[in-house]
């Protein structure tokens, strides 16, 4: 499956990959990512392998798996099997969540303001094992000069917090989070930080060996360009011995696969537990999920993430200015380091988000308004030239909205 996507040359600014996109200027990768052709190709090929043999289709399935898997790793700098492939972020952070041997009483830190899918698993885990969950403001860390570290460090000294959990890149603001500076704190004092990255993995340079992550989740239908009903787990090696893998199936266990691939007497119940991340993976997960994977990941490796950042910004730079201009206030910070590839921003007195991003879509331009902001997130395929039809269209859309 991955030759489809090696057999096109993708160019930043260029989307001629994407012939069935007929709006003006897509800017909510932060939201659904519309599929390229070699991914609808990658997922056409795998349901003709599925239609014309049925099991015999299994095949290019494992086949897609194990590509894909290979490719998340070099994406976050890992090994091939500390990653496992996962139907969403929520079921990779659930997964770690009730893994842990917990002992109740022990505590885990999140933060307001995260999306749910980076809350709730840990509130559940809280409930379920007696622990004590702290929310803290994800506000601090978006102040102007610098983040500010020292409420969570204090919550940190205060003693029995096993697990940190917090995004790499926020939803709302697209603030980058400064994760190496985190998980020094946590491992500091005792704890382990899991990392939802679906905000970040696709656009945002990140690599789990040099920022010293313990756990990392992610969706693969955002910035990862594929579809929905994928997305990865990473565990770092140091960490597996400690877990308890609550949620196992027959692929969770060494030789899962024999009793169906090497003749009688491999029906077994007593099988070995995989000691790396693929414990995870379990069962039966998505092909075309995975051939999707497979093909937008040989794309984004081709152009190199460090060139997409760089890309979505110099976009960002020209549209940020031209919406200040106009009333909107920024919450994109100017420190380069702490930006990822979303721009969201407050509408002037009078207008709301929903409305103005309603209006924008009538004029064929697609973003999104989280919790009252308007958010564009524009990726690779977005050439510098939309920004002056946005501007139109948003132009059309005040005078609309404000009616």
């Amino acid at each position: 499956m991955s030759s489809l996507a090696s057999a096109v040359i993708p160019r930043l600014g260029d989307r001629s990959l994407f012939s069935a996109l007929s709006v003006a200027a897509y800017a909510n990768h932060a939201g659904i990512s519309p599929p390229s052709d070699p991914v609808q190709a990658a997922i056409a090929a795998m349901l003709s392998a599925v239609a014309a043999g049925g099991s015999l289709g299994f095949g290019a399935s494992l086949v897609a798996r194990e590509s894909a898997r290979a490719k998340l790793a070099k994406l976050i700098g890992a090994g091939s099997d500390d990653v496992a492939l996962m139907p969403n972020t929520m079921y990779g952070l659930a997964s770690v969540a009730l893994s842990i041997p917990w002992k109740q009483g022990e505590r885990i830190i999140a933060f307001s303001g995260e999306y749910p899918s980076n809350v709730v698993p840990f509130q559940r885990a809280a409930e379920l094992f007696g622990l004590t969950l702290t929310l803290l403001p994800v506000a601090d860390f978006a102040r102007p000069m610098a983040a500010d570290l020292s409420r969570l460090t204090a919550e940190l000294a205060r003693g029995g917090v096993r697990l940190c959990a917090v995004s790499a890149v926020q939803f709302q603001t697209g603030l980058h989070m400064p994760l190496a500076k985190i998980a020094a704190l946590c491992h500091a004092h005792g704890a382990e930080l899991v990392v939802d990255g679906v905000q970040a993995l696709g656009a945002v340079p990140l690599d789990v060996q040099a920022l010293d992550l313990d756990y990392l989740a992610a969706g693969s239908h955002k910035w990862l360009m594929g579809i929905d009903g994928g997305g990865m787990l990473y565990v770092h090696p140091r960490c597996m011995p400690k877990l308890r893998p609550a949620i196992t199936g027959n692929m969770s266990y060494v030789g899962g696969l024999d009793m169906l691939l090497t003749g009688a007497g491999h029906l077994r119940y007593d099988r070995t537990l995989r000691t790396d991340a693929r414990v995870f993976e379990g069962g039966m997960l998505s092909s075309a999920a995975a051939a999707a994977l497979d093909a937008s990941l040989g794309l984004m490796l081709t152009l190199g993430i460090p060139a997409i950042h760089r890309h979505v910004n110099d976009y960002l730079n020209q549209l940020e200015p031209l919406l200040v201009e106009r009333g909107f206030t920024s919450l994109r910070l100017a420190d380069e380091e702490r930006r990822s590839c979303t721009l969201s921003l407050a509408p002037p007195a009078g207008l709301t988000a929903p409305v103005l991003a309603a209006e924008l879509g009538k004029r064929g331009v697609l973003c999104s308004c989280p919790d009252g902001l308007l958010r564009f997130s524009p990726h690779w395929p977005n050439s510098l030239s939309e920004v002056p039809l946005i501007i139109d269209a948003l132009d059309d859309a005040m005078r609309a909205g404000s009616r």
